[in-house]
């Protein structure tokens, strides 16, 4: 059994490469081999969000506080809440974050494939972020 201790791991800023706003993460676990799941606490200021992005694996994000977006390619932008649980299929592209106004922490779960647990990709435009895309 390893124990990891609350404050034992340092927060870290996510990158401007697959994010937008102000993000920060707090790992939780990477299993050790032949287990291939990671875990991680992310918040979300007001206004920042994820990449799109695909997980070759599929992804479950457990919201604990606040209130956010998230959205699937070419469905509507869902509002999820501290206690929701979200089960994004593997190679399903989409993107989450916090809402305009309110900040989101959410707990992701994903398993790597060929070391990988995500592929990123493009930004979410803002037209896109705030539903005025097509």
């Amino acid at each position: 059994m390893e124990l990891k201790r609350a404050g034992s791991q340092p927060s870290q800023k996510s990158s401007a490469d697959w994010f937008t706003g102000t993000v920060r993460l707090d790992p939780l676990n990477t299993a050790k081999e032949p287990a291939r799941h990671c875990c991680a606490a992310l918040t979300f200021e007001p206004g920042a969000r994820t990449n799109w992005h695909t997980h070759p694996l599929g992804e479950t994000l457990i919201v604990t506080a606040g209130c956010g977006w998230t959205q699937c390619e070419g469905e509507a932008i869902v509002e999820i809440r501290a206690g929701d649980v979200i089960w994004c299929p593997a190679a399903h592209k989409h993107w989450h974050g916090a809402t305009s106004t309110t900040a989101m922490t959410h707990i992701a779960i994903q398993e790597a494939l060929d070391g990988s647990p995500v592929d990123w990709l493009e930004p979410v435009t803002d037209a896109q972020y705030l539903g005025l895309a097509a």
